[in-house]
């Protein structure tokens, strides 16, 4: 089964401030001592895509 996802203005670029850690952690380093890197790292990009989103959304409507 295949599943596609359509994403309005997908390439759209943003930016996202993390720390080495935090980027390291993404790119799939293990710190398994701190596991609230990873955490803090996905927050933060989260936080930049909804609001880009939700950006986008307003523009829409």
């Amino acid at each position: 089964m295949t599943t596609s996802v359509r994403i309005p203005q997908g390439d759209d670029t943003v930016k996202v401030e993390l720390t080495v850690k935090e980027a390291m952690a993404l790119a799939g380093a293990k710190f398994p001592n701190n596991h609230n890197i990873e955490i803090s790292a996905r927050k933060k990009l989260n936080l930049v895509i909804d609001d880009h989103y939700i950006e986008e959304q307003r523009t829409v409507n």
